[in-house]
């Protein structure tokens, strides 16, 4: 059988909400076996909370007792869910018996909370010195805003992309999902596997500080912001990018289609298919100088000509050109697209409770290899379904022992 790229990889996840239950939802896709250890008296916060799925459809308010968090349905798949209350002695004594045979712990609670609770890097490296550790948080470990708490809104203000998105004088835009979690979450399992790949060669483990704030950041700067004023552009340039022009979303006669040229053969081109070669022989229209200051112009020229045009033809146009373009889709028309089916990259959630497929969609993993199996081949589990088989396996509680933690709350 092909293997998987992290087979044979134990991780403890203590993470909650969205940037760390990403980070293990893309180990799992790669195949570490992923163990959500949740407390036992509140479990998963995303469980069961709105908007639930659940053989009634989907709704705001729960409908059946087999309804169950779409967030959960979507963070939770391939992974093992166990219940472990790390504020009791017993309880730490048995993660600490766990960490002995794990590969990876992830937390995601605010600065200092797992150190309060005894299960930081420095407690659990004397346990296993092998150990890789990730900790994700709103800004990091270190720094003066190091204990604040963050939600993905308040990321992306601190770092400026709410200052750079929507259209010039509008106020301050927010991405439309929440990408601060995302990307943190995709930053967190490559340093974990990075860390992995160290410990291979060395034989040291190590921790590995995640900051939602310091991922974004480090996107948003490629573009030379600190450059925009004295380029005399405003921060928010809609769907432009500075660079080129056009490069916009246009009105067609249907809906919307972007395109954008990014050198003047293109832009001869795409002259030529408006019915404007007469503008080739305008200097200033084939400067690209005078294009990116006199954007406006260039999008009434552009604007003019797709308004008239379905959507469709434009597309058509513009792929015989070999000049990059796509019309604008919903979510539902992504759904449809063929290129997301023949990928199959949106798959439908099931809900372990119902026992059913729901018609909800979730997003496959986004990676292929070529000599290894990828992807979530098992759904959300119910929450705490592999506690006994966990704690037997990498804490060797026999089963005499389960009834009384079940009894103390330990599980």
């Amino acid at each position: 059988m092909t293997k998987r790229i992290l087979e044979g990889i134990k991780v403890l996840d203590l993470t909650r909400f969205f940037s760390g239950p990403q980070c293990t939802l893309f180990l799992a896709g790669l195949g570490a076996e992923v163990i959500k250890i949740d407390d036992p008296g509140v479990g998963d916060p995303t469980a069961f909370s709105p908007p639930f799925a659940g053989p009634q459809g989907v709704s705001f308010d729960k409908r059946s007792p087999h309804d169950m968090g779409i967030a959960y349905l979507k963070r939770a798949r391939s992974k093992k869910s166990t219940t472990l209350n790390l504020k009791s002695a017993e309880g730490k004594e048995l993660f600490m018996r766990m960490v002995r045979n794990a590969d990876v712990v992830v937390e995601n609670f605010s600065a200092d909370v797992a150190n309060r609770l005894g299960v930081g890097y420095d407690v659990l490296r004397e346990v296993n010195p092998a150990l890789v550790y990730c900790s994700l948080t709103g800004y990091g470990s270190t720094g003066p805003a190091r204990n604040l708490k963050a939600y993905d809104l308040m990321v992306q203000a601190a770092v400026g992309l709410m200052s750079i998105t929507g259209h010039p004088d509008a106020g301050p835009t927010k991405a439309g999902s929440p990408l601060s979690d995302a990307i943190a979450g995709l930053f967190a399992a490559f340093g974990i596997v990075g860390a992995l790949n160290y410990r291979q060669r060395t034989g040291h483990g190590q921790s590995v500080d995640v900051s939602m704030a310091d991922c974004l950041l480090s996107l948003i700067l490629d573009e030379p912001l600190d450059c925009y004023r004295e380029l005399g552009l405003s921060f928010q340039q809609g769907n432009r990018i500075m660079r080129f022009s056009p490069f916009n979303a246009y009105k067609s006669a249907d809906g919307w289609v972007t395109l954008g040229t990014a050198n003047n053969d293109d832009w001869g081109t795409l002259l030529d298919l408006m019915g404007r070669s007469d503008l080739k022989d305008d200097p200033d229209v084939m400067s690209v100088a005078w294009r990116l200051s006199n954007n406006a112009v260039v999008d009434e020229i552009v604007s003019t000509w797709t308004v008239t045009l379905p959507t469709s033809e434009i597309e058509q146009q513009m792929r015989s050109a070999k000049i990059p373009c796509s019309p604008v889709r919903t979510i539902d028309e992504v759904l449809a697209w063929e290129q997301t089916v023949a990928r199959n990259m949106a798959v439908s959630l099931w809900n372990p409770l119902a026992k059913a497929p729901m018609n909800v969609k979730g997003a496959a993993f986004p990676l292929r290899f070529g000599h290894a199996d990828v992807g979530y081949d098992a759904p959300a589990p119910v929450p705490g379904a592999h506690t006994e088989e966990v704690l037997r396996e990498m804490a060797g509680v026999d089963a005499v022992d389960f009834q009384r933690l079940r009894e103390h709350r330990i599980i």
